[in-house]
């Protein structure tokens, strides 16, 4: 696939680089000086380059929304038309400060990015692991047991879309339903942040789950 990665930080620098080294065609572009997309495009490999986020989204099959709330507005319109492209969205609707979500409860910031790009296809995925993990997790992809990464949107192609960018960087996919589930897991992304940032182990975190069957 080609990806456009919007954003230029942690975790669009290490996503881009991880799809392009899983063989996608991706384009960096949204950072303050072309030096710094260039250099992620070399450290990514030969399957990646540097552009605008119009050169990005252009011939597209998903992009990849990584930028601060703030910033989301000025990314889009930089970007230009989106109708029916697929933005997998990793942005949590935070404050300027990251202290606290600004968009919860009755609705979430994958669902007002939507309101946004109407004609756009959105899934929220990739916000619920700190971007510290996401190296060792697509160095081991190999492994029986996967961490799993929740995502979810209502649109059936594009989530089939996100869920192979999902497998691709080394995770089991979990389909957690329509967009507005997006509600739970901005939040579970901010516990996800405490466990890695605030607890005794380090923030290289993912997570599992389990189910068992009833007879044991």
């Amino acid at each position: 696939m080609r990806i456009g990665i919007l954003g230029s930080g942690l975790m669009g620098g290490k996503l881009g680089t991880i799809f392009a080294r899983a063989g996608h065609e991706v384009v960096f572009s949204y950072s303050k000086t072309k030096g710094k997309l260039e250099r992620l495009a070399r450290d990514a490999g030969s399957r990646a380059s540097a552009g605008s986020p119009a050169e990005a989204a252009r011939d597209a099959d998903a992009l990849l929304l990584a930028v601060h709330w703030s910033r989301v507005d000025d990314v889009l319109k930089q970007a230009g038309n989106l109708s029916g492209k697929v933005i997998v969205s990793c942005s949590l609707p935070m404050n300027a400060k990251d202290t606290a979500l600004v968009v919860a409860h009755t609705s979430s910031g994958a669902e007002q990015l939507a309101k946004k790009i109407p004609k756009a296809r959105v899934i929220s995925a990739f916000s619920t692991v700190p971007s510290e993990v996401l190296f060792s997790v697509f160095e081991s992809a190999n492994r029986a047991a996967r961490p799993n990464l929740v995502y979810c949107g209502d649109d059936t192609k594009a989530k089939k879309v996100a869920a192979q960018l999902i497998t691709d960087a080394g995770f089991d996919p979990v389909d957690a339903g329509p967009l507005r589930i997006a509600r739970f897991i901005e939040p579970f992304t901010l516990l996800v942040g405490q466990l890695a940032y605030e607890g005794p182990r380090g923030p290289a975190l993912a997570y599992r789950f389990e189910w068992f069957d009833e007879r044991g």
